[in-house]
């Protein structure tokens, strides 16, 4: 089997990774980057604050293996960076997309953030 390399989403994130199974409408493929960061907050109540629990939602992992659905899955044939760069560069764009807002939902994702990238051992910038 040959690399072949998918863009797929999953749950609020976007990832490019390994295709390495597919088993009737899904695909298991082990991530290498990360397109988009995934939301902060309640899947189920999204850009809503006042919620039981408003979750913190980390990036799939480098390596990381995940079964998405088939129709979520695209060929990805561009260069593909390093799952460092490619989480630091998502990071900083949906913090600039927050940063343009000025609601409760933006600023509680913009706290959350600050302690994502401290878990994840990026410097504040």
């Amino acid at each position: 089997m040959t690399n072949s390399f998918i863009k797929a989403s999953y749950k609020t994130g976007v990832y490019v990774g390994e295709k390495i199974d597919e088993k009737n409408d899904k695909i298991l493929m082990k991530v290498t980057a990360v397109l988009k960061h995934p939301m902060q907050g309640d899947l189920h109540q999204p850009k809503r604050v006042d919620v039981p629990l408003f979750h913190e939602r980390k990036a799939l992992a480098e390596h990381e293996k995940v079964w998405v659905p088939t129709p979520n899955a695209k060929s990805f044939e561009e260069e593909i960076p390093t799952y460092r760069e490619s989480l630091v560069k998502a990071l900083k764009e949906l913090e600039s997309d927050l940063s343009r807002r000025s609601d409760e939902y933006s600023n509680k994702s913009l706290e959350t953030l600050a302690e994502l990238k401290r878990d994840y051992r990026i410097e504040e910038s």
